[in-house]
């Protein structure tokens, strides 16, 4: 594409060089440009972008996005804001294919993978052709794309669009992180439907605060401007964002709202309850256990309904969602039962423990860790957690990432001491998982929680392969 055609269609403070170019790609990795590349100058905590420009000179890169002056032979767009001219030249580059289609993003601590699946279940059912984007992957007429992101960078993120709107994908279906929101990777993007799941403590070793948390997820419905908000009355954070929307629906267990659930009932096969859909009543039978799941059902009900379909479609893509990997997944019922949670939050863990203590006949038996260079704050708070809800907690490692993994447990141990309730610490996660099983009785649940369906745990640097739901099959057909 052409820079000029490029130029014409964002601000810059200053142009420095040959503005007659031909970029071929866009790039953020100085080691992966290439002849014709842009390459966007960013920084971060620990890095900055401007420090490769002679990298950039090296291999073939002939353009850089910046936002100051650069000593460079190469040609200089310096803007106010990197990160947004990144979003901003993404959509150029790919025709502003986003505009094309409508799209529904949700955002929240808990529940936007659910929630995202469950309004594809509904949409694909009505006939609508859907892509899906989250941290399961890239979903869209038969493709999947796995990804390493729950929202990916700016680049990716464009080129996806343009690859299901040539596809003939008219919804977009995505999860919003607070980072993305943060980063700006989905500035410049018109939500069709923006939704709300709730908002507890998570990432404040990136956000630092509970403020700043808040303000990043509040950005989807204040500077993406999307035509509909959906709303959780539930949620405090909730009601503070409904006073700052136009045009937004609420959907609540507890709370009034426009749409709600009446007469829960919860088994270990999932939750029936009557939704009122915009004062439209339905019995509904989800696959998926728990009051948090009829929540996201709700939510899921709500963005699609707004979307014009009908009530009877609603509920038929709600109950033909079979199960979430790694979301309260049940991968093993015989004489007792296993499931595998993604739950990797003091809140996401509450709920999971306390809606499977619901539903268990014995004893529940939880397995979980919590991961490396991440919130701190949250270890010893999750300890106490799984103490109080649990029957027996196993603390093992999850991700460990760059710290010593007896460091985390003992920080989870913390927790839990005071209690005098019964544990105990085995940091290899398959011989933990391994020890869970052989502990069950029958009627009893285990649930290991905080990887879901990851397939790698990342140690010191190394990724290496293991999945939770692999590891249960594996030692069960040993029993």
């Amino acid at each position: 594409m052409k820079l000029r055609k490029i130029l014409s269609e964002i601000k810059t403070i200053k142009t420095i060089g040959n503005l007659d170019l031909n970029i071929l790609e866009l790039k953020i990795d100085s080691n992966s440009v290439t002849k014709g590349s842009m390459f966007f100058c960013l920084s971060g905590r620990d890095f900055d972008g401007h420090e490769y420009v002679r990298q950039v000179e090296n291999y073939g890169g002939v353009c850089v996005v910046t936002e100051r002056e650069l000593d460079t032979s190469l040609t200089q767009i310096i803007v106010e804001d990197t990160r947004k001219a990144m979003s901003e030249i993404a959509s150029i580059f790919t025709h502003h294919a986003h505009k094309k289609m409508k799209i529904i993003g949700v955002t929240g601590t808990n529940g936007k993978t659910t929630t995202t699946h469950f309004t594809t279940s509904i949409l694909t059912g009505a006939g609508i052709k859907c892509g899906l984007i989250g941290t399961l992957g890239v979903f869209y007429q038969n493709k999947f794309i796995e990804a390493d992101l729950t929202t990916p960078d700016p680049i990716e993120l464009h080129k996806i669009f343009l690859e299901m709107y040539e596809s003939g994908v008219s919804v977009v279906v995505m999860e919003v992180s607070a980072h993305a929101l943060e980063l700006s990777k989905v500035y410049g993007i018109d939500f069709e439907i923006a939704v709300f799941t709730n908002l507890s403590q998570d990432h404040l070793d990136f956000f630092n605060d509970m403020q700043t948390y808040k303000n990043a997820k509040l950005k989807l419905f204040t500077c993406n401007k999307p035509k509909y908000s959906v709303i959780n009355s539930d949620d405090s954070f909730g009601m503070e964002i409904l006073s700052k929307c136009k045009n937004a629906v609420t959907f609540g267990l507890d709370n009034p709202a426009d749409v709600f659930a009446l007469n829960v009932v919860e088994d270990i096969k999932g939750s029936s309850f009557l939704l009122n859909l915009f004062d439209c009543i339905y019995d509904v039978k989800i696959n998926l256990i728990g009051k948090f799941n009829v929540s996201n059902a709700l939510a899921a009900a709500s963005a699609c309904a707004l979307m014009g379909v009908k009530i009877d479609k609603v509920v038929e893509g709600l109950e033909n969602l079979k199960g979430v990997s790694g979301r309260l997944e049940k991968v093993y019922d015989q004489n007792f039962s296993v499931f595998v949670d993604y739950a990797h939050t003091p809140d996401g863990l509450s709920k999971t423990l306390t809606t499977l203590k619901r539903v268990c006949k014995n004893k529940l038996i939880c397995v979980f860790g919590c991961g490396g260079n991440r919130d701190k704050g949250k270890r010893e708070i999750m300890g106490k957690i799984s103490g109080e809800k649990a029957d027996f907690t196993i603390i093992t490692s999850d991700n460990p990432r760059f710290e010593e993994p007896m460091d985390i447990i003992n920080q989870i141990e913390n927790g839990i001491l005071p209690l005098k309730k019964d544990y105990m610490i085995v940091q290899d996660r398959y011989e933990a998982i391994k020890y869970a099983l052989s502990k069950a009785k029958k009627d009893d649940l285990i649930v290991i929680c905080g990887k879901g369906c990851e397939r790698f745990q990342e140690v010191y640097g190394i990724k290496n392969l293991f999945n939770d739901k692999d590891t249960v099959i594996e030692l069960t057909r040993r029993k």
